[in-house]
């Protein structure tokens, strides 16, 4: 499946939801209002409570509170089949289950990160970062898949504008694989890792190089160097459509359509299945935890001393998963 959360543009209904993409028909599939649907055509005298409280319409609760999330979502797909089969379209208040692209604004695709770690595990972007420092990299790298914790509400989705900060001259773009936390765990053994893993997305870990330099400087953060905004989605595609192992995909960046960056999701040092491990090691990771895993070789400016700026196009394309568009806000003024 893929995940996505959506909000419809022309109605009075600005909730942001969660959504389904069906790619043969480029729709978006509302899992819990095909259930409210159905039960309303039941008789029910409260079919979207009873809906909400079954599958409920945000990831996150979903996550949280229902054991088997897989389980409930195919549900809901089952009964969008179901419905068409009997040429049921909407609700008796005029509410569809189903809304083409154009009708929707696509969203960061998860409404609440509990935690946010960024690893740090592509060989060749950390020995470009060391080599500019003009410092080996340190032999504890090697040791352990490092990660900072970034400010989980600073996320924004697909075709949102990216904010330039006051406090920065240099912008950077992170192409990164991230995985989203389907279940809580303790103490996690890599051969059972995948197990929490709900799905992957594709991260930029937008970066003020010029702060997050001096922060580095004094053995700290980062901070506001990276806290002021990170990009998700468009879509979650979950584990299933990877058979269950950790995929191997290539990923691209490209500024006003000229790639600038290519690598491959699994040539890191480390899998997702030892930063997970290591991650949980006495320390509680939950449902709805964003795993980054770092940025991929050549996968942002710093690496190819080339800087984006203001009004530029940023995309960041990943197979299987699709591409994350957005462009670069104009700085604000003191």
């Amino acid at each position: 499946m893929k995940i996505c959360r959506y909000q419809l543009t022309n109605s009075p209904q600005i909730q942001p939801r969660l959504g389904i993409l069906d790619e043969e028909s480029s729709e978006i599939i509302d899992p819990n209002y095909t259930l409210a649907i159905e039960y309303e055509r039941m008789g029910y005298p409260n079919p979207f409570e009873r809906a909400e409280h079954h599958l409920p319409s945000r990831l996150s609760t979903i996550l949280s509170l229902i054991n088997d999330p897989m389980e409930r979502l195919t549900e809901g797909l089952g009964m969008d089949e179901f419905l068409r089969i009997l040429g049921v379209k909407e609700s008796k208040s005029g509410i569809r289950y189903r809304y083409k692209l154009e009708e929707i604004k696509l969203l960061s695709p998860i409404d609440q990160i509990p935690v946010y770690r960024d690893f740090y595990v592509h060989e060749n972007h950390v020995k470009k970062g060391f080599e500019k420092r003009q410092e080996a990299v340190p032999a504890e790298w090697y040791d352990m898949p490092v990660y900072y914790k970034g400010n989980p509400a600073s996320f924004i989705g697909h075709e949102e504008e990216i904010m330039w900060p006051i406090y920065t001259d240099k912008l950077d773009y992170e192409l990164e694989l991230a995985a989203i936390i389907s279940k809580p765990g303790k103490n996690i053994h890599r051969a059972q890792a995948l197990e929490h893993v709900f799905g992957f997305t594709i991260l930029n870990d937008v970066s003020a190089r010029d702060i997050q330099k001096k922060e580095m400087k004094v053995r700290l953060g980062p901070s506001k160097g990276k806290d002021f905004c990170g990009v998700i989605g468009p879509y979650i595609v979950t584990m299933d459509e990877f058979e269950g192992v950790e995929p191997n995909l290539l990923m691209q960046a490209f500024v006003n359509g000229k790639k600038w960056s290519e690598g491959k999701s699994g040539d890191g040092y480390f899998t997702f299945s030892q930063m997970i491990e290591f991650a949980s090691q006495e320390e509680l990771i939950q449902a709805g935890d964003l795993i980054g895993s770092g940025t991929v070789g050549t996968g942002c400016g710093l690496e190819l001393d080339k800087w984006i700026k203001q009004g530029d196009k940023i995309e960041l394309v990943v197979e299987k998963i699709g591409s994350l568009k957005n462009i670069v806000g104009t700085k604000r003024k003191h």
